[in-house]
């Protein structure tokens, strides 16, 4: 049965509020999976504004200073669950992370 093309009587409709948008988070991105021969891993994007501590980045043993951006990195299938993963997550600089695929080939 094909739908009907008149307009609907006004008052029937009611407006739904539309949700305020968190510009932050939609910013820092959503974490994203990543697979490499060591594992599954969950990345998230930490921006310059969200970064407020001093971390040590693995790849190179440097730190990533507060105000720069960087990424967030945990394993998604750590052998005692994800919890753990999630509180064992460490603070990399983007290029060392980008940069560390290649110690595979």
């Amino acid at each position: 049965m094909p739908r009907s093309n008149r307009p609907r009587r006004p008052g029937v409709r009611r407006e739904q509020p539309v949700p305020e948008i968190d510009l932050e988070r939609a910013r820092s991105g959503i974490a994203r999976r990543e697979s490499a021969p060591d594992g599954d891993w969950i990345v998230r994007t930490m921006t310059a504004r969200n970064a407020e501590k001093t971390y040590i980045c693995p790849g190179c043993s440097r730190e990533v200073a507060p105000g720069t951006a960087h990424l967030v990195v945990w394993k998604d299938d750590h052998l005692f669950g994800g919890a753990v993963g999630l509180a064992e997550r460490r603070h990399w600089h983007s290029n060392c992370w980008q940069g560390r695929t290649y110690r595979y080939r």
